[in-house]
C-alpha cells in the first residue's frame, strides 16, 4: 500500500468497465463509449484515435498498432498485426549505394504504410458493437475544437522545429515554435481524414483523394511509395505468443513485434529468486540490466517480418534462455552489443480497455519516432511515421529492408491468463525498453507483491548504447553500486516509457494503475 503522507496514485478499482491510458481525456472518451453500451473494441478505437490528437507526438493516423484481445465469456486470446509495409519500390541496395548502413531515420525511405486504420475498420467490424462511426465521433470533434497541451506533451513537442520538414511545420507548429502547455492543438484535416473514413470504412484512407494527398507528398519528398502500396493494405490476425512466469501464462504479440523477447527475458530471470532482492536494489537492477542486453542482442538477430523472422521456438526455449542466464555475472557487467536497428528512444501510446462482459483489449499504437518523420501529406496534413527506421541495411538478414515487407517493430501488447481465465491487459511504452518493461512491471507485482500502480511507479533502468540509464527514482547510492559493478551510468532527460495495465479480480472488481510519467489516468465506472 502506498504511504500517503507522500504524493503518488492509488490504484483505481471500478465493476463496470474500465480504461487506462496516457491522457485524461481519451480515459473519459473510452468510458463514455462503455457507458453508452460500446464494448471494449468501440472504446479502445475511441480512445487510441483521440490520443493521435491529444499526443501527437506519440502517435497518429499515419502510424501503426498491434492489438491482443478476448472475445467475451472466452479464455481465447486473438493478436491483430496492423503494421505497414515498405513500398513496393524501395531498393536497399540503392541506400547501401548511397553509402548508408542503416536507414536514415528522417529520411522517406523509412516512411512505411501506415497500417493501423485498416486494422480499426477490421477491429470495428469484427468485434465493435457500436460502429466504427460512433468510435471515431470524439476525435472528430476534437480535431476540430481542439484540444489544450498537456505538460508531459508541451514536453515532449519542444524538439518540433528541428524536427518537421516542409508541410509538417505548419501543421504542427505555431508561428515556427512548439506549441506549449495549455496551448490548444487543432488538425482540421485529420477530422475530414475521419470523417471520410467513418463513412468509407477504409477505403476513405487508402483509396481516393486521402491516399491521393499521401502518395503524392511522399513521391514529392523523394518515396517510392503508389496508391497500389496504399489500396494492398491490409491487417492479418493471428495467435499470441504464450510463456510463464510466477503461476501465470503471458501473453504477447507474435513477430513483427518483440514480444518474444519479453517471455526470453522472464525466462532468464527464472533463473534468479529475484523475490529475495531489494526491488530498487543494486542486484535486482543489475540482473534485469543484464538480462535485457542479451535479449535486446537476440532480437536484432531473429525479429522480422513474420514470413522472414527465424528461430522464434528458440527464443521461446527455456534452454535458450537458461544458457544466456548463465552468462550473467551478479559481480560484473557484461558488455553492451553492438546497437542495432532503433538504438535510441522513440515513441508510442498505451490503452487498455475491459468492458463489463469481461472483454479485454490490450492496444498498442505509434508513429515510432517523436512525431514520426516529420513529414506529413500536404493537404490533410496526416503524420507520416518512419516505422521503417526498424528495418537493417545487412545483405540477407531477415530484417534486412525490402519491397512489401514489415519492419521489426518494438511495440508490444501484453495480457495474462491464468487457469484459463484472463486476469487483463498490460503493456509498456518507451522503444526498445518495451520489453524490459513488461518484465519490470510483472515481476515487481509477482516477486515483490506490489499492486498493479505501484508496479508502474518504480523506478527504472535501460541498458541503451554504451549507457545504463537509471531514472531519478534510483538513490544515488544504488547507481553508485551499479556503476561499481561496470556499468557506466546516465540520467535521461526523458523518463523511461510509460505504462498502463488492468487487472479482473476473480469477483470482476477491476484494478487498474497509469503510469505519472505520462499526463494520463486510469478510470472506470
Amino acid at each position: 500500500m502506498r504511504d500517503f503522507h507522500f504524493p503518488g496514485r492509488s490504484t483505481v478499482y471500478a465493476t463496470n468497465g474500465l480504461c487506462a491510458t496516457s491522457h485524461p481525456l481519451a480515459a473519459k472518451v473510452a468510458v463514455q463509449i462503455l457507458e453508452s453500451g460500446g464494448n471494449a473494441v468501440d472504446a479502445a478505437i475511441a480512445g487510441a484515435v483521440l490520443l493521435g490528437l491529444c499526443e501527437p507526438a506519440m502517435t497518429g493516423i499515419g502510424g501503426d498498432c498491434f492489438v491482443l484481445l478476448n472475445p467475451p465469456g472466452e479464455d481465447r486470446v486473438i493478436s491483430l498485426n496492423g503494421s505497414g509495409r515498405a513500398p513496393a519500390g524501395l531498393d536497399p541496395a540503392r541506400i547501401r549505394a548511397a553509402g548508408h548502413n542503416v536507414l536514415p531515420r528522417r529520411s522517406v525511405d523509412c516512411v512505411t504504410v501506415p497500417g493501423a486504420i485498416d486494422a480499426f475498420c477490421r477491429l470495428s467490424a469484427d468485434w465493435g458493437r457500436s460502429g466504427l462511426a460512433t468510435s471515431l465521433a470524439p476525435a472528430i470533434h476534437y480535431a476540430e475544437a481542439g484540444i489544450p497541451v498537456a505538460p508531459r506533451v508541451a514536453f515532449d513537442w519542444e524538439g518540433g522545429p528541428d524536427i518537421f520538414t516542409g508541410k509538417a511545420r505548419d501543421y504542427f507548429l505555431r508561428d515556427g515554435k512548439p506549441l506549449r502547455a495549455g496551448d490548444v492543438f487543432r488538425a482540421p484535416g485529420q477530422a475530414e481524414v475521419l470523417r471520410r473514413v467513418a463513412t468509407d470504412g477504409r477505403d476513405g484512407f487508402y483509396d481516393g483523394e486521402v491516399a491521393a494527398d499521401m502518395v503524392a507528398s511522399l513521391q514529392a519528398l523523394g518515396g517510392t511509395h503508389s496508391l497500389e502500396d496504399f489500396a494492398n493494405t491490409a491487417c492479418d490476425y493471428g495467435e499470441p505468443l504464450v510463456g510463464t512466469y510466477g503461476g501465470l501464462e503471458v501473453l504477447e504479440h507474435p513477430p513483427n513485434g518483440a514480444g518474444a523477447i519479453a517471455l526470453l527475458i522472464l525466462n532468464m530471470l527464472k533463473n534468479f529468486d529475484l523475490s529475495a532482492l531489494d526491488p530498487f536494489g543494486v542486484e535486482r537492477n543489475h540482473i534485469e540490466a543484464e538480462a535485457a542486453k542479451l535479449a535486446m542482442d537476440a532480437r536484432n538477430r531473429f525479429i522480422a517480418d513474420p514470413d522472414h523472422a527465424s528461430r522464434i521456438e528458440h527464443l521461446l526455449s527455456q534452454d535458450t534462455a537458461d544458457r544466456l542466464a548463465g552468462l550473467i555475472d551478479p559481480r560484473r557487467a557484461l558488455p553492451m552489443s553492438p546497437p542495432g536497428a532503433e538504438a535510441v528512444h522513440k515513441e508510442t501510446v498505451y490503452i487498455a480497455v475491459v468492458d463489463g462482459d469481461g472483454m479485454a483489449v490490450s492496444m498498442i499504437y505509434s508513429i515510432f519516432d517523436d512525431f514520426g518523420s516529420g513529414m506529413a501529406s500536404d493537404k490533410f496534413g496526416v503524420l507520416f511515421h518512419n516505422r521503417g527506421a526498424g528495418f537493417n541495411l545487412t545483405e540477407g538478414h531477415p530484417n534486412e529492408a525490402g519491397p512489401g515487407k514489415r519492419p521489426m517493430h518494438t511495440i508490444i501488447p501484453g495480457m495474462l491468463r491464468k487457469d484459463g481465465r484472463i486476469l487483463g491487459p498490460f503493456g509498456v511504452m518507451g522503444g526498445g525498453y518495451q520489453p524490459q518493461g513488461h518484465a519490470r512491471i510483472l515481476t515487481n507485482m509477482i516477486d515483490f507483491g506490489m499492486d498493479v500502480q505501484e508496479a508502474i511507479d518504480g523506478p527504472r533502468v535501460f541498458a541503451e548504447g554504451n549507457v545504463l540509464h537509471a531514472e531519478r527514482g534510483l538513490s544515488e547510492e544504488v547507481r553508485i553500486g551499479l556503476a561499481a559493478l561496470g556499468h557506466e551510468i546516465g540520467v535521461r532527460r526523458v523518463p523511461i516509457g510509460g505504462a498502463q495495465a488492468i487487472l479482473i479480480g476473480e469477483d470482476g472488481v477491476m484494478s487498474a494503475g497509469s503510469d505519472p510519467r505520462k499526463d494520463g489516468i486510469a478510470l472506470g465506472y
